[in-house]
């Protein structure tokens, strides 16, 4: 059995996939009318968005680690 590392490695969903399984969650808790089942969309709509900020959260931390800018010294001049 595979665990949630290995899942999240196997499944990549681009932005527009998880746009279009958000709609889908959000339609069928509209229109279900079955309590558990739209607590079941709830929580995997709730489980997708997190994971989405955590991954935003990231590419924030990376981009700003990685301004643009670099800096390059020039350490020869110690030498003289």
């Amino acid at each position: 059995m595979m665990d949630q590392e290995e899942v999240r490695e196997a499944v990549n969903f681009t932005s527009h996939d998880v746009i279009i399984i958000e709609r889908a969650l959000r339609t069928a808790m509209k229109h279900d009318r079955e309590e558990h089942r739209s607590r079941d969309y709830q929580e995997v709509l709730f489980k997708m968005q997190e994971s989405a900020n955590q991954a935003l959260s990231v590419t924030a931390q990376i981009t700003s680690e990685h301004d643009g800018l670099r800096y390059d010294y020039d350490d020869s001049a110690d030498l003289m």
